[in-house]
């Protein structure tokens, strides 16, 4: 039986218990019977509070519903007992056999087994890195690529249909500084005080020079700051492209800033909110009314020399994403965009949407490498950060995709790089990895030792005998990650995926050292041998999908 399984049967009965009371309008789904693994095994394989949710509802007594429900679901094939516990909590207990089926439920399933439907149809956009094309990426933008790419698997697992989006930043100052860096290191001079320094200025600027049909230094400096604008831009650009690549994150649209002015989207914008009621002109600037909304202070659109203010570019690509049909629009955000949170979702309230829903704001801590107990503080290329290449190279990519995502965004994140290269289970990319190459090597020394999932065309597999303490154990653990995905997704919490795949590797390794899948010796062959590589198999699935969610390889071998 699968918790899935269970909890339609539920949330069948409680509809039941409705139409009793002559309550026509309860129709609850298996989404609101909140099925949870008890912290402590003695209290059964399933616990519920559904008759804590709607007691109140059915104008009775949360206990006493408990009561009713609980004998409708002893009822259950497969159940072996249910306790009604405190206010009206339900604990169910699973028979063996009931709870051993699971194993053979997920191999069956294969890659589906935890994937959802709560977000099925629903157009979500996900902007995330997103950095400047100005150097390569650093340390904060590397934990964004890591968790914006994983976020994105795990939506798409409840169904959502979700574009990976890149905001490129060709618009502003911060290029202008790019071009005069680029031209000041052909041309020896020391780097522009607002200008930007490392290694890969001298790379850039030479690449520029080697890829311009021509003599640049014929070219009045102007002229030739432009040529460095234009190519320096591009061939940035395409490094982060290949980086990100590189590190497993893809993205389906790439941005540019730059269209927004061009396509006189900021003007749409503005007229938008003007019929709205939203703006106002004062000091001959053009005013968005954000105060209505929550922000501290109202905040200039259009400046009083006609350019446009930062919040333009903010407005028309909110109202883009809005036109092109994303009702669910997320923004990843580094740590020191704080004071952006409030302003922006005024803006959203000022389009007549909902803030927290048409836009959520994710903001990501810091990212800090330490090696031998030091924090790393210098990039061979960029001179003053650590970039995604550096964090690459120290550690290679499954490890450094797993070390950013595993921990919450919320808090600040130290990157052990002494751990990360150890081939040890206290490095917990490797503890995992580790799990799934064993769950392989024990498939390969059964398929040699005559031990199969499938004997005379027919499955082998007898779950009432997955009885010992360890596969219990392992069985609830695995019956976890359906519940585990949905609420990352719900969250936006990668991180509850990592952790998940960490406590499973633990419960299977236990299990290993318990439970043989081989016989040994000339021992015969008997049929808890075949369940149990069913369950082994089960294991290795769930690692497969958990870290592929993460976009963490899961080798064979190690």
């Amino acid at each position: 039986m699968t918790p899935a399984d269970l909890a339609d049967t539920v949330a069948r009965l409680v509809a039941e218990a409705a139409v009793r009371r002559g309550i026509d309008d309860v129709r609850p789904s298996a989404a609101d019977v909140a099925l949870e693994r008890p912290r402590n095994r003695e209290h059964g394989d399933w616990a519920s509070n559904v008759a804590m949710r709607f007691g109140k509802r059915f104008s009775t007594a949360p206990r006493e519903l408990a009561n009713e429900l609980a004998d409708g679901i002893a009822a259950i094939d497969g159940v072996r007992a249910v306790d009604v516990a405190g206010p009206g909590f339900i604990n169910i207990t699973l028979d063996t056999a009931a709870a051993g089926a699971l194993a053979r439920s997920i191999v069956d399933a294969a890659g589906d087994y935890g994937r959802g439907d709560a977000l099925a149809g629903v157009k979500m956009n996900l902007e995330f890195v997103s950095a400047n094309p100005t150097g390569p990426i650093h340390l904060g933008g590397t934990r964004w690529a890591a968790v914006g790419d994983s976020l994105a698997r795990i939506l798409a697992a409840q169904g959502a249909e979700v574009a990976r989006e890149y905001y490129f930043n060709d618009h502003g100052a911060q290029i202008d500084r790019f071009s005069r860096s680029l031209l000041a290191s052909h041309l020896g001079e020391p780097t522009p005080e607002d200008g930007y320094a490392g290694a890969y200025i001298a790379d850039i600027a030479a690449r520029v020079v080697a890829g311009y049909d021509g003599d640049i230094d014929a070219l009045a400096r102007e002229d030739a700051q432009e040529v460095f604008r234009a190519a320096g831009v591009e061939l940035m650009f395409g490094d982060i492209r290949t980086s990100l690549h590189d590190f497993g994150v893809d993205f389906d649209v790439y941005f540019h800033e730059n269209s927004l002015h061009e396509s006189r989207a900021v003007d749409r914008a503005v007229a938008r909110l003007r019929e709205l009621g939203r703006i106002f002109d004062a000091d001959g600037a053009v005013w968005l009314r954000t105060t209505d909304f929550g922000d501290d202070r109202d905040r200039v659109v259009i400046k009083s020399d006609g350019e446009p203010a930062y919040i333009a570019a903010d407005l028309a690509y909110y109202l883009d994403k809005r036109e092109r049909g994303f009702e669910r629009n997320i923004i990843m955000l580094g740590a020191d965009h704080h004071g952006y949170i409030g302003r922006l979702y005024a803006a959203v309230a000022a389009f007549g949407d909902t803030p927290g829903v048409n836009l959520e704001i994710l903001i990501g801590q810091m990212v800090n490498l330490v090696k031998d107990g030091q924090p790393v503080r210098m990039s061979k290329r960029a001179g003053t950060v650590v970039t995604l290449e550096d964090l690459v190279e120290a550690v290679g990519v499954d490890a450094a995709r797993y070390a950013l995502v595993r921990s919450s965004t919320d808090s600040q994140l130290d990157v052990d790089l002494d751990l990360l290269t150890k081939h040890t289970n206290d490095n917990p990319v490797y503890y995992v990895q580790y799990a799934h190459a064993r769950t392989r090597a024990v498939d390969r020394n059964a398929e040699a030792s005559g031990v199969r999932r499938v004997e005379a065309g027919e499955p082998a597999f007898s779950p009432e005998l997955l009885e010992h303490e360890t596969e219990s154990v392992l069985l609830g653990v695995l019956q976890e990650f359906p519940r585990i995905l949905t609420q990352a997704a719900e969250l936006r919490e990668p991180h509850r995926v990592a952790r998940y795949v960490e406590e499973l590797a633990g419960a299977y390794h236990r299990w290993y050292d318990s439970c043989r899948v081989i016989p040994q010796g000339e021992a015969a062959i008997e049929p808890v041998h075949r369940t149990r590589l069913w369950l082994n198999d089960a294991v290795g699935q769930v690692l497969r999908s958990g870290l592929g969610l993460l976009g963490v390889s899961a080798p064979d071998r190690m």
